[in-house]
Parts: C-alpha cells; structure tokens; sequence
C-alpha cells in the first residue's frame, strides 16, 4: 500500500480533559442521531457504547470541576458496564465523529485517535497500538470507513476517507482513500471506482 503521509495534525491526542462531541450539535441531538444510526433499536450495545462515550464527553464541560465528580463516578461504572456487558471498549479519550455505527457487538476494542464520521465497525474489531513501545501510537479511522469483522488496525497510522478494511485484515500501514484491503498483512485488493492510489 502507498504511504499517503497523513499530516500530524491526524494525530493530535485528546487528552481527556475537555468535551470532544462533534461540534455544532448538542448533547441530546447527538444521542438522537446515534439512536437512529443504530436503526432506532435502544437495546443495541453499539448504541449503548456510544451513549457513554457522548456523556463521557460532556461531563468534562461541565464546571466547577466538583460538579463533575459524581458525573465522572457514573462515567466509569456505565463504561466499565458496556465492556462487561457489551464487549465494546470505546473510552471516552477517542474522539469519535457523528453517524458511526458499532454494528453486531463483542469484542471490540476501539482505542484509536479519532473515528471520522459515517463510519461502520463490526465485531471483534480493533484499534490500538503497536507495541509496548509507543503507547500512544494509534490509529485515525477517516470517514466513510467500513471495518469487516476481526479487523485490526494498530499503530500512527491513517485509514483514508471511503477506504473498507475487509474481514480478519491485519493493517500495519496507511491506507489510501477508497482503498480496499484485505489479509495478514492487509495489502491493497482494489481501488474503488473514482479513486486512484
């Protein structure tokens, strides 16, 4: 696959100190939007995942600092929660964009950068790090992004926007916009139509 060389602006870390929820829409809209990205089903862990993550998010707006102590007690006992119940790990640190489905649930563990919007997750996905080495070395998912299930995308790199990471794809290295991968190591199958490498 080519190197697309990201700019480092990509992976700026959200330390956890601020609210990270899109920007332009509130905090109940977001949860309304992410209701009907999961086709209205209030019982989806994936939409549940994302409900805390938003609350995750905007209990940091919320001042003084003391008020949001019994906010962060609940934070963390819902997280901890949806990856007991769920199987989705998704801290509320990745900064995630708007319409993005957790489809199926189980397994995943989604500790990237940030996740772009329109973005489709399925089981057993995840995201993280390379290594012991570099903890905070992880990677941007672009927009329009789908994951196949058992996909693993570890380390500082990029997923372009429309890029689809197929099943069981191990991805070590950029991945160019409208790209689609498959395998251990991922290796470019195919562009998509209008999309050049």
């Amino acid at each position: 696959m080519a190197d697309t060389g990201p700019s480092q602006a990509l992976f700026v870390q959200n330390p956890g100190s601020e609210n990270c929820n899109p920007t332009g829409i509130g905090l109940r809209a977001l949860i309304a939007e992410d209701l009907r990205t999961h086709d209205g089903d209030v019982l989806a862990q994936g939409f549940w995942a994302l409900f805390w993550h938003r609350f995750g998010n905007w209990r940091m707006g919320v001042r003084p600092r003391l008020l949001r102590v019994p906010l962060t007690l609940l934070y963390r006992m819902m997280h901890k929660l949806c990856q007991w119940m769920g199987g989705i790990d998704l801290p509320y640190t990745v900064r995630v964009g708007r319409r993005v489905r957790l489809e199926h649930f189980g397994g995943m563990i989604l500790v990237a950068q940030t996740i772009g919007d329109d973005v489709i997750i399925r089981q057993n996905t995840t995201f993280g790090i390379a290594g012991l080495d570099a903890l905070k070395d992880r990677p941007v998912i672009g927009n329009r992004v789908e994951l196949g299930a058992g996909a693993v995308v570890v380390g500082p790199i990029h997923v372009g926007d429309d890029a689809i990471v197929g099943a069981n794809a191990v991805v070590t290295k950029d991945v160019p916009a409208g790209a689609i991968v498959g395998g251990v190591p991922a290796r470019l199958i195919r562009m998509k139509d209008g999309f050049s490498a």
